[in-house]
């Protein structure tokens, strides 16, 4: 009895064991069943990996810089500029400056979604990579306290005061004034004898005063001559671009009326006494214009490429694209150096005479005009 019974506990272990087996089996089917299913669905993995391309498209953000921000970018005071050491050109500094990465807090990015990384050993003639088209956000207080003048008194402008006047279209010089006209038409002309040797009957708006200004009479576009760093008696005319700020090292830059952008010291900058109700009226008709025009207008988001040191590119020359290497990186301004006659200069990473830039502005223009 007890014999038939240890039989049959013995014959239900033995199912017990085969029905566990089988269900391990089926399962471990099933599972190479549902992989060998996933490896062979190619279409659900190209529509995931499109998913991943399609977000390496272009993308614009724009983010509105934060009171805390924005505080942090009040000017210095005027003793902060005169305790530092005066910094006339980019071309002075030694050490390569990269812009700092905050374009989650102040700036406008516009990858253009063709943009591809040359392979490894490609030929130097090749197309050049379409570089990122940034718009950074430089003001550092209301749009009206940068881009106009401030309502402050005129200074008196007499005889026998000492000035800096216009003797070439790209030369101002120190001289006196000896005389003060009032022409038929109301107009006020200043004769002025030149230190240099010289005399020239010129308008308001080509003398400037021959004195540090104060920080309240600087704004956007403010008509300002510069002294020149290889004669300290001579000074060139141009447009303020940029106050002092974190960005820029807490230097003013300056687009001289050459289109050549340079960064200096508030003791290098000169106030012109008049300046004209628009500042580009007193500039000649040219490209240089065009772009002072655009860049005052878009002002506060000045549009710039992002370089970054050994990047070739193409820059106009001698009214020509001609193929140079970027040298150093300077806040908005870049180092270059052409290939066929190692020319080097400093450029504006938004100036005109970029290739990338140019047809990036042209396209933009077009946009505006078909919206228009």
């Amino acid at each position: 009895m007890e014999v038939g019974q240890s039989e049959t506990r013995t014959l239900e272990l033995k199912e017990t064991r085969e029905r566990i087996k089988n269900k391990r089996r089926t399962e471990s089917d099933g599972e190479r069943d549902e992989n060998e299913n996933m490896s062979e669905s190619p279409h659900e993995t190209t529509q995931w990996e499109n998913s991943l391309n399609l977000k390496k498209k272009a993308v614009v953000v724009l983010t509105k810089l934060p009171e805390s921000k924005i505080s942090g970018l009040r000017p210095p005071t005027p003793e902060q500029f005169y305790s530092e050491d005066e910094s006339l050109s980019s071309s002075d500094s030694d050490m390569q400056w990269e812009p700092e990465d905050d374009s989650s807090d102040s700036e406008l990015l516009a990858q253009n979604s063709t943009q591809k990384t040359s392979p490894a050993g490609s030929s130097n003639n090749a197309v050049p990579e379409t570089p990122i088209i940034v718009s950074s956000a430089f003001a550092h207080c209301s749009d009206e306290a940068t881009k106009s003048r401030l309502n402050l008194p005129e200074e008196e402008v007499e005889v026998d005061m000492v000035v800096l006047a216009r003797k070439r279209p790209m030369r101002w010089q120190r001289g006196k004034i000896m005389e003060i006209l009032t022409k038929e038409d109301g107009r006020l002309k200043y004769k002025v004898n030149f230190e240099e040797k010289g005399k020239s009957l010129v308008s308001g708006h080509h003398i400037a005063f021959d004195k540090t200004p104060k920080l309240e009479q600087l704004y956007i576009g403010a008509r300002v001559v510069v002294q020149c760093q290889e004669n300290k008696f001579r000074f060139r005319p141009g447009v303020l671009g940029e106050l002092p700020s974190r960005k820029n090292r807490l230097r003013f830059l300056v687009f001289m009326d050459d289109h050549t952008p340079v960064y200096v010291g508030l003791p290098s900058l000169r106030l012109v006494c008049r300046p004209l109700e628009d500042v580009l009226d007193d500039i000649p008709d040219s490209p240089h214009k065009c772009f002072m025009k655009q860049y005052l207008k878009d002002w506060p988001y000045p549009h710039l490429a992002h370089y970054s040191a050994g990047r070739s590119l193409n820059v106009e020359l001698h009214g020509e694209q001609q193929r140079c290497e970027v040298q150093l990186v300077d806040s908005s301004l870049m180092q270059v150096i052409f290939q066929d006659n190692q020319h080097k200069e400093w450029i504006y990473r938004g100036s005109i005479r970029l290739d990338h830039m140019a047809r990036f502005l042209e396209l933009k223009e077009r946009g505006e005009t078909l919206t228009n």
